[in-house]
Protein backbone atom coordinates (compact mmCIF):
# COMPACT_ATOMS: atom_id res chain seq x y z
CA UNK A 1 0.00 0.00 0.00
CA UNK A 2 1.42 3.47 -0.81
CA UNK A 3 0.27 6.32 1.21
CA UNK A 4 -0.49 9.59 -0.64
CA UNK A 5 -0.79 12.09 1.75
CA UNK A 6 2.80 12.21 2.61
CA UNK A 7 4.09 15.09 0.92
CA UNK A 8 0.49 16.67 1.07
CA UNK A 9 1.79 20.86 1.28
CA UNK A 10 0.55 22.02 4.97
CA UNK A 11 -3.49 23.14 4.27
CA UNK A 12 -5.13 26.64 4.49
CA UNK A 13 -7.09 25.34 7.76
CA UNK A 14 -3.76 24.76 9.25
CA UNK A 15 -2.11 27.69 8.42
CA UNK A 16 -5.30 30.17 9.61
CA UNK A 17 -5.25 28.12 12.94
CA UNK A 18 -1.04 28.44 13.92
CA UNK A 19 -1.38 32.12 12.98
CA UNK A 20 -4.33 33.23 15.45
CA UNK A 21 -2.64 30.45 17.81
CA UNK A 22 0.42 33.04 17.49
CA UNK A 23 -1.60 36.33 17.49
CA UNK A 24 -3.66 35.61 20.71
CA UNK A 25 -0.57 34.24 22.66
CA UNK A 26 1.47 38.12 21.68
CA UNK A 27 -1.99 39.76 22.72
CA UNK A 28 -1.83 37.71 26.37
CA UNK A 29 1.72 38.71 26.73
CA UNK A 30 0.82 41.96 26.37
CA UNK A 31 -1.65 42.52 28.34
CA UNK A 32 0.36 40.87 31.26
CA UNK A 33 3.53 43.28 30.55
CA UNK A 34 1.20 46.22 30.70
CA UNK A 35 -0.58 45.21 33.99
CA UNK A 36 3.26 44.76 35.47
CA UNK A 37 3.35 48.55 34.57
CA UNK A 38 -0.11 49.81 36.52
CA UNK A 39 1.77 48.95 40.05
CA UNK A 40 3.63 51.93 39.81
CA UNK A 41 4.36 53.58 43.21
CA UNK A 42 4.84 57.10 42.37
CA UNK A 43 2.43 59.35 40.39
CA UNK A 44 3.49 62.37 38.29
CA UNK A 45 1.99 65.41 39.31
CA UNK A 46 2.15 69.09 38.24
CA UNK A 47 3.21 71.24 41.07
CA UNK A 48 1.73 74.64 41.54
CA UNK A 49 4.71 76.22 40.04
CA UNK A 50 4.37 74.48 36.87
CA UNK A 51 6.79 71.72 37.57
CA UNK A 52 6.90 68.73 36.69
CA UNK A 53 7.10 66.27 40.19
CA UNK A 54 6.91 62.53 41.03
CA UNK A 55 4.52 61.71 44.38
CA UNK A 56 3.91 58.86 46.51
CA UNK A 57 0.66 57.04 45.65
CA UNK A 58 0.14 56.55 49.07
CA UNK A 59 0.17 60.07 50.04
CA UNK A 60 -2.55 61.32 47.61
CA UNK A 61 -6.41 60.82 48.97
CA UNK A 62 -8.88 58.68 47.84
CA UNK A 63 -11.13 61.31 46.92
CA UNK A 64 -11.05 62.03 43.18
CA UNK A 65 -12.18 65.24 41.95
CA UNK A 66 -12.04 66.44 38.56
CA UNK A 67 -11.46 70.36 37.88
CA UNK A 68 -12.34 72.25 35.01
CA UNK A 69 -9.25 73.19 32.38
CA UNK A 70 -9.92 77.24 33.45
CA UNK A 71 -9.08 76.43 37.07
CA UNK A 72 -6.07 75.09 36.55
CA UNK A 73 -5.33 77.65 34.04
CA UNK A 74 -5.68 79.86 37.50
CA UNK A 75 -4.04 77.38 40.48
CA UNK A 76 -0.65 77.32 38.41
CA UNK A 77 1.57 80.24 39.54
CA UNK A 78 3.93 81.47 36.99
CA UNK A 79 6.80 84.11 37.10
CA UNK A 80 6.65 87.11 35.35
CA UNK A 81 8.84 86.80 31.88
CA UNK A 82 9.96 90.81 32.07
Amino acid sequence: MVIENENKPASRKKFVLWTLGILSALTVVKYFSRSAQRNKTTVKMLSQDGKLVEVDYSKLSQKKIKIKDAEIHKWIKRKSSL
